[in-house]
C-alpha cells in the first residue's frame, strides 16, 4: 500500500501538470471504486482551475477555485499517470488539463477511492477528525508522544501506527524509523522515556524525509506519476531483510502479526 512518501511523492508529481490548470475535461470511467465516486464529480471539476495541491497523511488533495477538494486515496495499487500515450483498463479517473496534458488514475485493484469535499472545511472531512499530527510537522514532539502514549500497554510499533496517534505512518517507515531509534518494535509504549522519544521523533523524519527524496518505495503496483520507480527500498535498514546482515554484523529477523510483517535487529534494537 502506498504510505506516507509515496502519497507525497505523487502529489508533487502532478503539481506541475495540474497547479494553475483549467480542467477541460473530467471523466470519470466506472461508478466506484473501493466506494461510489461522487456521481456529479464531472459537473463540479470540469472547468474549475486548481489552485492548490496537497496530502493529508495518506489522502492526496487537489483544490479548486469552486470551493472543493477533491480527495484520493491510493488504496494497494493506486497510482497517477502523467500524459499516458494510451488509455489502459485500470485507468477509472481521466483529467485533460486546458493546456493539453492528461492524468489518469490507475488503480487495478479498486481499493482506493474518490471524494469531493468542501474546502474550507476540510478538517471536517470524516477520516482527518481523529487524526494525530502530521510527522513532518511541528506538532509532533517527543513531549506530545510522551503524553500520547502515556500508560498504553501497547506496542511502540502498533501505536506509531494508529492514526489517531501519528497521521499517516505505515509499517515500511516504522519499522525503519525504529530501527534507526535503537528501539524494539514489541516494547511497552508507555515505558519509552523522553530521551528515547525524541530520538524516535528524529528519526521519523529522518526516514520519510529520506524516502521522499528517493520517490518512495515501489512494491508490486507502485510507480511515480512520471513512471519512474520509487527507490528507497535500496535503503531499507531492515525492512524486507529477514535473514540479512543488520549495519551491526546481526541478522535481521522478522515475525508476522496481524497479517503485518515486522523487522527488527535484537542486537541494535534491545527492549
Amino acid at each position: 500500500m502506498p504510505e506516507l512518501p509515496e502519497v507525497e511523492t505523487t502529489v508533487r508529481g502532478l503539481e506541475p501538470v495540474l497547479l494553475g490548470q483549467r480542467l477541460a475535461s473530467v471523466e470519470p470511467r466506472r461508478a466506484d471504486l473501493r466506494k461510489a465516486i461522487p456521481v456529479d464529480l464531472r459537473q463540479r471539476m470540469t472547468g474549475a482551475t486548481v489552485t492548490r495541491l496537497s496530502r493529508r497523511a495518506k489522502y492526496g488533495l487537489i483544490n479548486t477555485d469552486r470551493g472543493d477538494t477533491l480527495v484520493f486515496h491510493l488504496g494497494m495499487s493506486g497510482r497517477w499517470r502523467v500524459d499516458p500515450s494510451a488509455i489502459l483498463p485500470h485507468d477509472h479517473l481521466l483529467i485533460g488539463t486546458a493546456a493539453g496534458r492528461t492524468v489518469a488514475l490507475n488503480d487495478p485493484r479498486r481499493f482506493g477511492f474518490l471524494d469531493l469535499w468542501s474546502s474550507d472545511a476540510i478538517e471536517t472531512y470524516p477520516p482527518f477528525l481523529t487524526m494525530g499530527p502530521e510527522p513532518l510537522g511541528p506538532d509532533l514532539t517527543a513531549a506530545y508522544l510522551l503524553a500520547a502514549l502515556e500508560g498504553r500497554g501497547a506496542s511502540i510499533k502498533a501505536m506509531l501506527l494508529d492514526q489517531r496517534i501519528v497521521a499517516g505512518l505505515g509499517n515500511i517507515y516504522v519499522c525503519e524509523a525504529l530501527h534507526m531509534a535503537k528501539i524494539a518494535p514489541s516494547r511497552a509504549a508507555g515505558r519509552i522515556a523522553l530521551p528515547r522519544l525524541e530520538r524516535l521523533v528524529e528519526a521519523i523524519r529522518t526516514v520519510l524525509t529520506a524516502a521522499i527524496l528517493a520517490g518512495g518505495s515501489s512494491l508490486r503496483d507502485y510507480a511515480r506519476p512520471d513512471g519512474e520507480l520509487g527507490y528507497f527500498s535500496k535503503q531499507w535498514r531492515v525492512y524486507g531483510r529477514e535473514g540479512e546482515p543488520c549495519s551491526c554484523g546481526a541478522l535481521v529477523r522478522r515475525r508476522t502479526e496481524g497479517g503485518r510483517s515486522t523487522f527488527w535487529c535484537a542486537r541494535c534494537q534491545k527492549a
